[in-house]
């Protein structure tokens, strides 16, 4: 997924708890969903930067040399610009983005 054009705020806000539970009749089970989501993004995130970085990765033994590359600075300061993986998932759960089954209820 494209996280760069996610329309969640890049700060903190307040949300409406009534409107996190709407779906799931319970704000426990909302926030779960919710952090199970972020985990997922945040690992996707990891792993995009990672092969980004890994471009720059030198593979020498010498420790004294510390080469600073400016494509490197810039991608890092880009994601760390993004908005958080918790905001994200918030987001797509809000905009009903998110899908999600009660393991437990569809069994009785």
């Amino acid at each position: 997924m494209d996280y760069k054009k996610s329309n969640a705020p890049g700060s903190t806000i307040t949300w409406n708890t009534q409107e996190l539970s709407k779906d799931t009749g319970n704000i426990y089970e909302a926030v779960n969903v919710i952090a199970k989501r972020a985990n997922q993004i945040s690992v996707e995130m990891k792993e995009e930067l990672n092969k980004k970085l890994q471009e720059f990765a030198s593979y020498t033994d010498n420790l004294e040399e510390v080469f600073e590359n400016r494509e490197q600075i810039e991608i890092s300061r880009f994601y760390e610009r993004l908005p958080k993986p918790s905001a994200i998932a918030t987001q797509e759960f809000v905009e009903d983005k998110v899908y999600y089954r009660n393991a437990g209820a569809e069994s009785k």
